[in-house]
């Protein structure tokens, strides 16, 4: 049986986690508008932002992690459970907090998608670019049309 300091620690852990994951789907929604938007500066500044609370994240869950650990249980749902069997507050939370954590992820793959569609649509304009650059040209130094072909070709004189 754990005792009432580590469900409290896990209880404050878990409440931790849900405001990070609240804020993070805020990131996740702001980005979606910034991509469909087209803002690259925005999503750049974003980007920073993101990257903080993913790691502060992280963070939460390798303290859960140790926390669950020196109980000698893994760090998994049955394990939160367990401890916080007493603590129907806390497991209403936890829901919450792996529901919240289900809906960021699939956020971040719709965003993943977006991304990936608009780099998809900036190669295809970039290799329209690089054709057109390595096109003929047409005109003269001075500006004066030139037909294409005409010229010397190679091995005459």
């Amino acid at each position: 049986m754990s005792s009432a300091a580590t469900v409290t620690r896990l209880a404050n852990l878990i409440e931790a986690e849900f405001t990070q994951l609240r804020r993070f789907m805020d990131v996740l929604e702001r980005e979606e508008a910034l991509l469909v938007a087209g803002d690259i500066d925005a999503l750049q500044a974003l980007t920073a932002e993101k990257t903080e609370i993913f790691q502060q994240l992280q963070r939460q869950h390798d303290a859960r992690a140790l926390l669950l650990g020196s109980e000698r249980l893994p760090n998994e749902d049955a394990s939160v459970r367990s401890v916080c069997k007493g603590a129907p507050a806390t497991l209403a939370r936890w829901d919450a907090t792996l529901a919240l954590a289900r809906e960021a992820r699939a956020r971040n793959q719709i965003n993943g998608k977006l991304i990936n569609e608009r780099m998809k649509n900036n190669q295809a304009g970039l290799s329209v670019l690089l054709t057109a650059a390595q096109a003929p040209q047409l005109y003269d130094a001075s500006g004066a049309a030139r037909p294409a072909g005409r010229g010397r070709h190679l091995g005459s004189a």
